[in-house]
């Protein structure tokens, strides 16, 4: 009797972290959709703001490029931010960000950090004695443009201010919803990379003139790619949360039926048992 009570306890709480689970799943699909419909269109508005910035560089003087672009070797620090989730049940998500994250931070540079998410902070003071400069949380909704300007504030006052050499940012890179990659990429210097075959023979009228124009271009890209990682972050956090959470619920499922079939036999060995019992009784008298 003992043992059909336990198993049903058992039965009861697989079925409840069932649905949990499933609560859960439910949720990062929905939040999923938002966070990859943002991500994508805005990958398109990126690609455009550097291919005009292409066209621009071609016609500034080398010796005239904005400070974002300007490549320099003086603290040999660099600034790295590091994008998580807040909070785990996400797979190996975070394990892979912080496996990236420990090849960093395991070369000889000097490193400062800027944090966004709980689980990042905590790595970070777990595993270095470099510097936090900054830490803010991730949020449990679909990241805004308000959360870019606090962090570019510090991005600036350290590069532009000549404290770092560099900016990088490590994040996880949405492919789809099965796959989450850790990417680490440089921010700052910006490189435009000579893709595109711009015709120097056209004749452009800028207003205002080209070297007001190009850093405040080169300043809302940094903006604009910087929110990009923030929603491809969260569009991974909330994919891998619900393939880990489908899991979960099959995993939960598999464990109700063995209990079941576990419980249906202890059940009828025990009626099997109580027949032979009246059988055996009625024998001896």
């Amino acid at each position: 009797m003992a043992n059909l009570l336990s198993l049903k306890r058992r039965i009861q709480t697989a079925q409840n972290v069932s649905k949990t689970t499933r609560a859960m799943q439910m949720i990062a699909a929905s939040k999923l959709k938002k966070a990859q419909t943002a991500a994508l269109s805005l990958r398109t508005y990126a690609q455009k703001l550097i291919t005009l910035s292409q066209n621009l560089t071609t016609k500034i003087q080398k010796e005239n490029l904005p400070a974002f672009m300007t490549e320099r070797f003086d603290t040999k620090k660099t600034l790295i931010i590091i994008l998580s989730p807040d909070k785990g049940l996400c797979g190996g998500l975070i394990t892979n960000l912080v496996k990236e994250f420990l090849k960093i931070s395991s070369s000889k540079e000097e490193f400062l950090y800027i944090t966004v998410g709980k689980k990042a902070e905590r790595q970070v003071i777990n595993l270095t004695k470099n510097e936090i400069l900054a830490s803010f949380q991730f949020g449990s909704t679909n990241p805004t443009f308000d959360m870019v300007y606090p962090i570019v504030r510090i991005i600036d006052e350290y590069f532009i201010g000549k404290k770092v050499d560099a900016v990088k940012i490590l994040y996880a890179q949405f492919e789809n919803v099965f796959t989450q990659k850790p990417k680490i990429t440089t921010l700052l210097p910006i490189t435009i990379s000579q893709t595109a075959n711009p015709d120097n023979n056209i004749s452009y009228l800028f207003e205002p003139d080209l070297n007001t124009l190009l850093p405040s271009l080169l300043t809302q890209y940094l903006q604009m790619s910087l929110y990009q990682y923030l929603l491809e972050s969260f569009a991974s956090e909330q994919g891998a949360r619900m393939i880990a959470m489908q899991n979960a619920t099959t995993n939960a499922k598999d464990v109700i039926s063995e209990l079941r079939l576990e419980y249906n036999k202890s059940r009828q060995e025990k009626i099997t048992n109580e027949i032979l019992d009246i059988t055996n009784t009625g024998a001896i008298k």
